[in-house]
């Protein structure tokens, strides 16, 4: 049924975005299907701008200020279990050891993760994904790719994106719970809710694209590049490419993620 659905939604977003695809001259070297990435970026704003943007608006509305904290915390907690094992194939023993600390405190003296209580004693959050080990171990970005409804990525990216719902425990709440479909339900509220509140959390992101960029479409593109390959080299970059970077957090955004969902 799941993959009916996907299937559904795939077909839907190819039949909209065929009439935006017009050819690009010049393109990016790093970008060659720009023309089929700008139809695709078209179809996710006006997804978010009718469906995510109203749904995230309401549940800032209905959630009192602790309890959405509460709901990024546990879903960060969880994150973490992925965290920490890429650090591991990263070789980063020593943050390996900090973020299976942070994982463990915050699960028990944390009340399930819903309270921060790793870093109120100085064990930070890092940010590993699986991407960022493909890259550690040498492979490459590929080209610039922005897939329906999940925003900007790459093939590196998509192979990364695979491995992270691999580390995620959600992702086997059909195989653990029964009846099966209790477990499908938990796993897709689950990832619902992980959405609606990152979205909610980056309600701001849009209007400062709109205000700071004169090509909002490569406005995303040199941001989501640059941050990964920020990630990959723990900030060992160039100058031109920091300082694009630490503008963008000092509008608040932390480490760039330009994928709300």
């Amino acid at each position: 049924m799941r993959g009916k659905i996907t299937s559904v939604l795939v077909a839907v977003g190819a039949l909209a975005l065929s009439s935006g695809c017009a050819t690009v001259k010049n393109p990016d070297p790093r970008d060659p299907w720009e023309s089929w990435n700008r139809g695709v970026q078209s179809f996710n704003d006006d997804v978010d701008s009718y469906v995510m943007q109203p749904v995230a608006k309401g549940y800032n509305w209905v959630m009192p200020n602790f309890a959405d904290q509460a709901v990024t915390n546990f879903f960060s907690n969880l994150d973490d279990i992925g965290v920490f094992t890429n650090d591991l194939l990263q070789a980063k023993l020593m943050q390996s050891g900090m973020d299976t600390a942070r994982f463990l405190v915050n699960t028990t003296a944390g009340v399930g993760g819903l309270i921060d209580v790793a870093s109120m004693i100085d064990l930070p959050k890092h940010n590993e994904d699986f991407d960022q080990t493909l890259g550690v171990w040498g492979v490459p970005t590929g080209p610039y790719i922005v897939l329906p409804f999940f925003g900007p990525s790459s093939p590196r990216g998509v192979v990364g994106l695979v491995g992270d719902a691999a580390m995620n425990p959600i992702t086997y709440a059909g195989f653990y719970l029964n009846p099966e479909w209790i477990g499908a339900a938990v796993s897709v509220g689950a990832g619902a809710l992980k959405v609606i509140d990152a979205r909610s959390d980056l309600l701001g992101l849009g209007k400062v694209a709109d205000e700071a960029a004169v090509d909002r479409y490569q406005f995303f593109r040199d941001a989501y590049l640059s941050n990964r390959n920020y990630l990959v080299k723990d900030g060992n970059v160039p100058e031109d490419d920091v300082l694009k970077f630490e503008e963008l957090k000092d509008e608040g955004f932390g480490p760039l993620n330009t994928n709300p969902y």
